[in-house]
């Protein structure tokens, strides 16, 4: 079975995985997610913060992935040596995929959605903008402990 959407792949991951351990041991693997519809990451993080898994971040998690880090506890949270993070501002499209404007009070929001430090890691790259800017390798072990 071929998951059809990077949420769809996402969740796939996370279902596969806790299906193979015991719910109360299971680490969640983060292995490629290039974001999605926001509201969806949204369910299925606070699903996965309620359950107390581990979230093992292991390649990369773009755009609404990123929102992994304001949902789950930081001490829950790990990354390996292939982690990427990808952040970039709101965007809103209409049912016929057409992009619209956001205001900068919107990126504001989301900024504020993340842990403080990565709030100023972002602000001190010119904050979130249509440009993705990706928080990688050793600036990421600052943030976040290497998995064991």
């Amino acid at each position: 079975m071929r998951p059809r959407s990077p949420l769809a792949a996402l969740v796939f991951c996370v279902v596969m995985m806790l299906g193979a351990t015991a719910p109360a041991t299971a680490d969640v693997r983060i292995l490629r997610s290039p974001g999605g519809e926001v509201g969806s990451f949204l369910r299925l993080f606070t699903a996965l913060r309620d359950s107390g898994e581990r979230i093992i971040i292991d390649g990369p998690c773009y755009s609404a992935c990123t929102l992994v880090l304001g949902m789950i506890p930081n001490d829950r949270i790990c990354v390996t040596r292939r982690a990427v993070l990808g952040f970039h501002g709101a965007r809103v499209f209409d049912r016929s995929g057409k992009e619209y404007r956001v205001p900068a009070s919107l990126n504001a929001k989301v900024a504020a959605a993340y842990p403080e430090p990565v709030q100023q890691w972002i602000a001190q790259r010119g904050g979130l903008t249509r440009k993705l800017i990706k928080l990688r390798g050793a600036e990421l072990y600052r943030y976040y402990p290497r998995c064991a």
